[in-house]
């Protein structure tokens, strides 16, 4: 299968091409092939290019920024996203958007992919959008913080934590809020699924477990051996005064996943910690 795909050189799209290079046949789209902004752009880039399918992992990822740069992250999550789909269905291709937790208000969870949507922010309203164009005619696959072992290009959660614990400095963990760290790989074999047998639906792709951050991060220093103490407690109306509205119980959860186990938080941090020595 001939899959052309945005975001190849991403935190989540470049793994997944890494990983999974040989089942699929992967035609990126790159800076310097296409402007996804510009419709024209990418009606020039797809109408001659021979794929069966479109992964879509590109898009505008700055919470707090997008507040600021509405038109900026619109133009990438949005119009993009129907750029791709239109050009997509005039081939009569496939497509696939990589989507978010986010697109949910976190007041009440756990959140499946028959939960209702509520963004309360503004980078979770442009994914949601771009879902409302994507819905129906093609396939939507959410995922929730993602991270992986290593990646030079682009930082993540984990490695940011682990890294500062490291070196030894101090750090804040909410206490009072949930998440659903997800392990890129089983994202990546998980869409190994999804693409060979795509149906048009919405399918979550998260990890095994939700936990609080400061969980999360303590769990980080217990498993690379590093000293918890450094991880002070605080909560979330504190950690996110004045920045971008976020899922407060970003609890995320599948009742369609039965074709790939996702790792719990920790299950995960021990397979990359044995990997990495």
């Amino acid at each position: 299968m001939k899959v052309a795909i945005t975001g190849s050189t991403g935190l989540v799209g470049s793994r997944i091409v890494e990983l999974l290079q040989d089942n699929f046949t992967f035609i990126p789209l790159n800076h310097s092939d296409v402007d996804l902004t510009d419709k024209d752009s990418v009606d020039a880039a797809l109408s001659d290019l021979d794929f069966d399918l479109l992964l879509h992992c590109a898009g505008y990822t700055n919470v707090d920024k997008a507040e600021i740069e509405k038109e900026q992250a619109t133009l990438l999550n949005v119009e993009a996203t129907r750029y791709l789909l239109e050009a997509t269905q005039k081939k009569n291709k496939k497509i696939i958007y990589i989507s978010t937790d986010f697109v949910f208000d976190g007041r009440e969870g756990p959140y499946d992919e028959n939960s209702q949507p509520n963004p309360i922010g503004y980078y979770g309203k442009t994914k949601f959008e771009g879902e409302e164009v994507v819905k129906d005619r093609g396939m939507i696959v959410r995922i929730s913080y993602p991270y992986r072992a290593a990646y030079e290009k682009r930082g993540d959660f984990f490695r940011t934590i682990k890294s500062l614990v490291k070196q030894g400095k101090s750090i804040t963990g909410i206490t009072d809020s949930i998440i659903t760290p997800t392990f890129i790989d089983d994202i990546a074999y998980g869409l190994k699924y999804l693409m060979k047998n795509f149906r048009p639906e919405i399918f979550h792709l998260v990890g095994g477990d939700s936990l609080s951050p400061h969980d999360a991060f303590t769990a980080i220093a217990e498993v690379f051996q590093l000293d918890s103490s450094l991880i002070a407690k605080t909560t979330y109306d504190e950690f996110f005064k004045g920045k971008a509205q976020r899922p407060r119980h970003g609890h995320t959860i599948s009742v369609k996943n039965s074709f790939h186990p996702m790792k719990t938080f920790k299950d995960a941090l021990i397979e990359i910690a044995a990997s990495i020595k």
